[in-house]
Order: C-alpha cells, then sequence, then structure tokens
C-alpha cells in the first residue's frame, strides 16, 4: 500500500519509541484491538481492554510507559499517551482532509453588508448569511448553514451542514459547530398572568470563545438580555440543552443529554456526564465532575465528584445508596421487633 510505514517509522510518527519488534516490519493500516488483523496496528487506551489485546492479531500495538505485559510476536511502540498519539495513526492511514475550497456557491443567499475575504473564506451552497455578518479568514460555512444578522464569526471555524447561528452571536476563533445545532435560539422565559404564559423578550445574545466545539443538535439559548456564554475549549457532546444567561468556564466538557438552567454560573474543568440535570440560578466551583444522570438543585462549592439525585459527594452518595437497599429488610426486621413488643406487653397485661 503506498500509505504503508515501517514500525521504527510509526514509532516516530507518533513520538515513540520501538521497545520490541523488526525495526523494517510494515505496517499498511489501523483498526481496534478486537478487529485487527495482521499488518494492522492498534493501542491500548483503557486498561479494562488489557485481556482482548491478548488474543489481538494487530501487527503492531501503542501502549503506554508502564505496560509490562509479554506479547510475542508483535511490534510494542511505547508512548506517553496512546490514545491521543493514535490520531496520528489515523491521520496517517485515513482518508485524506477535505480541501479548502475558497468562494461563495451561486445557490447560497449573502447580503450585500457581509463582511469576509472571498479569497479566505469557503461557503456552501444554499447558506443563507444575514446583513451586517462578519466572517474570519479560513472559516468554512457548509452547505444550508444560517447565519443571522449581525452575528461575528472568528478564523478557522468549521460550520456544518444546516447548524443555525442566529442574530447578534459571537463566535471565538476554530470554532466547530456540527449539523442540527442552533446557537442563539430564544431563552425558555414566560411570565404567568391572567390565566395565560406570556412570553418575555429575550434579547441578549451568545458568546462562544476560541477552541470550542459542539455536537449536533445542541440548542444554546439567547440570554434574557447580557449573555449566555461558553468558555474557551469547552466541548459540549450532541443533544444538549444549556438555557439562557448559563455561563461555561474554560475547558468544560458536557457530554449527550444534559439539561443546564437558565442562568447557572460553572467553574472551569467542569465535567458533566450524561444525562445531568441542573437547576437554575446555581454557581457551580470549577473541577467539578457531575455523575451520569446526577440532579443538582443546589450550588456546589467544592471540587470533586457528585452524583445522584439530589446530587451528593460520591462517597455519602455512595453511603445512602447502599442504605436504601437495606430498607425493605430494615422494614421486615421492624416488623418482628414489633410483633415481639405487642407480645411481651399483652404478657405484662
Amino acid at each position: 500500500m503506498s500509505n504503508s510505514i515501517s514500525h521504527q517509522r510509526l514509532a516516530e510518527l507518533v513520538g515513540g519509541e520501538l521497545i520490541q519488534g523488526d525495526p523494517a516490519g510494515l505496517v499498511t493500516g489501523l483498526n481496534s484491538i478486537t478487529e485487527a488483523s495482521a499488518g494492522e496496528v492498534t493501542f491500548l487506551g483503557n486498561p479494562r481492554y488489557l485481556a482482548a489485546l491478548k488474543t489481538t492479531k494487530a501487527t503492531s500495538i501503542l501502549v503506554d510507559p508502564n505496560f509490562s505485559e509479554p506479547m510475542a510476536g508483535v511490534a510494542l511502540i511505547r508512548v506517553a499517551n496512546p490514545t491521543f498519539a493514535f490520531s496520528s495513526v489515523i491521520r496517517h492511514f485515513g482518508p485524506p482532509p477535505r480541501a479548502f475550497v475558497p468562494g461563495v456557491h451561486p445557490s447560497a443567499v449573502v447580503s450585500a453588508s457581509a463582511v469576509f475575504d472571498l479569497q479566505k473564506v469557503s461557503i456552501g451552497p444554499c447558506a443563507v448569511i444575514e446583513d451586517d455578518v462578519v466572517i474570519g479568514d479560513g472559516t468554512i460555512v457548509n452547505a444550508g448553514v444560517f447565519i443571522g444578522q449581525g452575528t461575528r464569526i472568528g478564523a478557522d471555524c468549521v460550520l456544518h451542514t444546516h447548524c443555525t447561528i442566529k442574530e447578534r452571536c459571537v463566535l471565538g476563533n476554530r470554532v466547530i459547530i456540527h449539523s442540527g445545532s442552533a446557537i442563539g435560539t430564544d431563552g425558555f422565559g414566560y411570565e404567568f398572568s391572567k390565566g395565560r404564559h406570556l412570553k418575555i423578550d429575550q434579547v441578549g445574545m451568545v458568546q462562544i470563545d476560541d477552541d470550542v466545539e459542539i455536537g449536533s443538535c445542541t440548542t444554546i439559548d439567547r440570554a434574557r438580555f447580557g449573555r449566555t456564554w461558553i468558555g474557551e475549549g469547552c466541548k459540549i457532546d450532541n443533544l444538549v440543552q444549556i438555557g439562557h444567561n448559563v455561563t461555561l468556564g474554560k475547558h468544560c466538557v458536557i457530554v449527550s443529554l444534559v439539561a443546564l438552567a437558565g442562568s447557572t454560573r460553572f467553574g472551569d474543568y467542569v465535567t458533566i456526564a450524561g444525562q445531568v440535570g441542573v437547576s437554575g440560578h446555581l454557581e457551580i466551583a470549577s473541577k467539578v465532575t457531575l455523575l451520569a444522570r446526577a440532579g443538582v438543585t443546589k450550588n456546589i462549592t467544592e471540587p470533586g465528584a457528585y452524583s445522584g439525585f439530589p446530587a451528593k459527594p460520591l462517597m455519602e452518595g455512595h453511603r445512602i445508596q447502599a442504605a436504601t437497599r437495606k430498607i425493605p429488610d430494615m422494614l421486615g426486621r421492624i416488623k418482628e421487633l414489633e410483633k415481639r413488643l405487642a407480645a411481651l406487653e399483652n404478657q405484662g397485661k
């Protein structure tokens, strides 16, 4: 194969060290531990796959510095972080990146007042760009994207097919928005009066800082006033709802099916696992981890892991869960004690 590579060259590619195997042996592709075949490279990024690794048919394996398992007949390449290093392997063997093609597709609808360099921006078929939009160099606006009036898009962003960026939003540099996501939709604000829910105007904006990536079908509501703010480096999965005036600190990670109610503020490096719900108007400290299906109803002021509903520190939550499992047995014992007590009372009469 034209992109085949020797073990030694592969080690250099990933910044690792060949500690076992023929330096001149060839690698022709990549695959997972369980599906790899002869000639392919794989990696051990999680100890739970160690048993599967012992039966893998891969020719070459990326391992971490602490790996000490005997592995006969395969090349071993030691790297600091096998998962991260494998990205270089994917880039080598994977399909070439899509070429950047500057210009505006004839079917796109672009306001005459939009500002961008025609030779440094790519705008795809049927995209709609409204008045007073500014787009930075190197940005790709794919097919069917909508960008609302007065929005600012930074450099080297990628807006995937059919995402929506509504009016007056601000995106930093290298922001990625995946298909179907909607940025700057109205916040869910109503006031109940005279038997009806009356809409409250939502006139704020959404600010997304540099190096944020947002998955498919995620919604980030604009602020009622002021801004909904997604901090630098945040990574947000598919199917996430972020309410109006929420503030996320830097480098937070949010997994799918999370709902964050309005006006809650999160610190830096917060991790929110799948199906977590967070109430509105709360403060969540930096370096908090909310485990899957946690329900947060009060402020969290200390870093650490939290679980359950209402969310508790992890070990406290485990104790509560353990105690809950004992309730049926405890009820039975209580009933038995009540019978004995009643019998003793009857004897004393």
